[in-house]
């Protein structure tokens, strides 16, 4: 089922590692202070884990000129290790961090790393190692699932530090695209392709609400369980996209792929329907709403949807507020 919640808004903030970790280059002005570097997380749940706990081990930063490379627990300004994460013997492996990415949603986010300055210069390729231990929470059984990263990194963009400049970005996983449970496999896989890097001095953030009617209307069921998705709101990347040509998460690569998609919930409190969507590059989008809740990623699927319209985000402000 889908549910697009902000999974896990890992902040790696600000990273400002005086005197540790490695670095990119020499710096030639010792007038300037250095980058300052952060990283977050965020991400959309899947609906049939309670829990999806992610287990964190270093993150890397290439270079050309050297690498920096930063190990949970190690370094000054990181997030502490914790005991989520264990090996086959049942014991906790060292320098990991395990998040459950579903306790942050929207905007919101935890920090990896704060305060920790990097070199200036060109980074060829920021890469998330992972350790072994990540597993979900199955919602009707209680049972733990093994979580499975390829290769146990996650290879993410380029990115330049100046000096006195600010990288400030949050790494977000999308796990509507990312999450699959292969049939006939044990567990599940997290794959790169729904794993995005955000700079968050260019991204915002949507909220808004379907109404009851629209839902009604167009035979959509609404429900008073706040944990039961009612509806899907799908994101594409520009204005005026046809809705005749939107595809699922595992749609048509030769037609409109989402950029994102979540999940339309009910709020027992405001007596309405919402959904959130943090974290989003600014620029000019299309979104859809739809009363199918199942996607897999690995399958093109027909969803039908019923009304679109079109959002500007913008980077810095408030929440832009979507209504249908």
């Amino acid at each position: 089922m889908l549910n697009k919640k902000h999974l896990v808004t890992c902040t790696l903030c600000t990273f400002i590692l005086t005197g540790c970790g490695g670095s990119s280059s020499d710096n030639s002005n010792d007038n300037m202070p250095l980058p300052s570097f952060s990283l977050s997380v965020s991400d959309a749940p899947v609906d049939d884990l309670t829990e999806v706990v992610i287990c964190f081990n270093q993150i890397e930063l290439k270079s050309s000129g050297g690498d920096a490379v930063f190990t949970i627990g190690n370094e000054s300004g990181m997030i502490a290790t914790n005991d989520l994460c264990l090996d086959n013997d049942g014991s906790v492996i060292p320098n990991t961090v395990g998040i459950d990415l579903k306790q942050y949603t929207g905007s919101d986010s935890i920090a990896l790393i704060e305060g920790i300055s990097i070199a200036a210069g060109d980074y060829t390729q920021l890469r998330l190692l992972m350790s072994d231990g990540s597993y979900g929470t199955d919602a009707q059984t209680n049972e733990k699932i093994t979580i499975s990263v390829p290769s146990n990194e996650l290879k993410l963009d380029a990115f330049t530090a100046t000096l006195g400049g600010t990288v400030d970005f949050t790494l977000e996983f999308d796990l509507n695209k990312a999450m699959t449970n292969p049939v006939g496999q044990a567990g599940y896989f997290l794959k790169p392709r729904g794993v995005r890097l955000v700079n968050n001095n260019e991204a915002g953030h949507i909220e808004g609400t379907v109404s009851e009617t629209l839902l009604l209307n167009n035979q959509c069921t609404p429900l008073s369980d706040s944990s039961v998705n009612v509806a899907s709101v799908y994101m594409y990347d520009g204005s005026n996209v046809a809705i005749d040509t939107l595809e699922d998460n595992g749609g048509d690569e030769n037609k409109s792929l989402p950029y994102t998609s979540t999940a339309v919930t009910f709020d027992s409190e405001q007596t309405s329907y919402n959904f959130e969507i943090g974290f989003i590059k600014a620029g000019d989008y299309t979104i859809a709403v739809s009363c199918d809740i199942e996607d897999d990623p690995e399958i093109d699927e027909e969803i039908n949807f019923i009304t679109s319209q079109n959002v500007t985000v913008l980077a810095g402000s408030s929440p832009v507020q979507v209504n249908f």
